[in-house]
């Protein structure tokens, strides 16, 4: 890697406790959120392959499982849905808070360790490392590994920078910063294939997955600067696509011209209505998602409300109209 890069910003007590956290521990969980995006996936690859690297015994749980678009990634078969062997570290990775992560851990466990990026992060593990400027937590990632005496080889380095591009929208969203390119020029050296992973978790699409853009374009309601779709349970199953998701869709709607905020519902099998948020610069919506029980970020943000579908739109987007209306004054 390159010795160029700034240094870590956590605290050195930190960083120390950490380091040895992981040094003495033979048997690590790592896991993180449930409908895990990118960067989730590729944090729990990246650090679970460096552990194994070093010798250590490593469980990756994502409680529902690896989404098919990233089975592609060295590690990807290794990935659980739940917790099948003892250990002695847990350690929770691109997840605000432990409810986030399902029902993984049994009840009162509190993690080792938490590494995170999200500014609504509740510091809920023994040791937090979180950094709400980090574009990524592949990103903070690719700067602790070296740290722990861990190494980047090129199936870590192919998962860190898979959570990089996807988190970064492809290295457009506010968060990006010179250090965050050269975070991904290291990557890119040390054996990640860029040009094909930014294909493959960003461009690629299923058949199934066009269609189901096709019903919530269809769906596509604008007012003012908000623009909102939903995708019901019955629409889903009509187009066969597999998925809980939005297959990326709600990333798109932000390139409309005009729109500020744009919101999607998403019903779920279980009742509940899965909603995402994202919003252009001036307009912070990681607060919104965190009164309705989620997190995220000031532009990108989710939150998951018990049905019926409709009363949970109507709700919603009462909200988020206050937020339009109150935008953050330019500093």
């Amino acid at each position: 890697m390159n010795d160029s890069r700034p240094q870590v910003g956590f605290p050195l007590e930190a960083l120390s406790k950490a380091r040895h956290r992981v040094n003495e521990a033979s048997n690590i969980v790592i896991l993180s959120h449930i409908r895990p995006d990118g960067d989730a996936v590729g944090s729990v690859l990246g650090l679970g392959l460096s552990l194994q690297q070093a010798g250590k015994t490593v469980q990756m749980i994502l409680l529902d499982g690896l989404p098919g678009s990233f089975r592609h990634l060295p590690g990807a078969d290794q990935v659980r849905t739940s917790v099948e062997m003892p250990y002695d570290m847990a350690i929770i990775v691109d997840c605000s808070d432990l409810e986030r992560i399902g029902e993984a851990l049994q009840p009162g466990t509190v993690p080792d360790l938490n590494i995170d990026h999200h500014a609504t992060n509740l510091n809920f593990a023994q040791i937090n490392l979180v950094d709400d400027k980090a574009v990524s937590t592949t990103a903070i990632l690719t700067e602790l590994l070296p740290h722990f005496g861990l190494d980047i080889t090129a199936p870590v380095a192919s998962a860190l920078l898979t959570g990089l591009i996807t988190d970064s929208l492809g290295f457009r969203t506010p968060g990006m910063s010179s250090n965050a390119l050269r975070l991904a020029a290291d990557l890119t050296d040390a054996g990640a294939d860029l040009p094909a992973l930014y294909y493959l978790a960003l461009t690629r699409r299923s058949f199934e997955s066009a269609r189901l853009w096709g019903t919530g374009l269809a769906n596509l309601t604008r007012e003012d600067g908000l623009v909102w779709t939903s995708i019901s349970l019955a629409e889903r199953k009509a187009i066969h696509y597999p998925g809980l998701d939005d297959a990326d869709l709600v990333n798109m709607l932000p390139t409309i011209d005009g729109v500020k905020i744009a919101v999607i519902f998403l019903e779920q099998p279980d009742g509940r209505v899965k909603i995402s948020w994202r919003s252009k610069q001036g307009y912070d919506i990681s607060d919104l998602a965190l009164q309705y029980g989620g997190g995220g970020h000031k532009n990108a943000a989710g939150a998951s409300l018990d049905g019926p579908f409709n009363s949970v739109k109507e709700r919603v987007l009462a909200s988020t109209r206050n937020v339009l209306n109150t935008p953050i004054p330019a500093s």
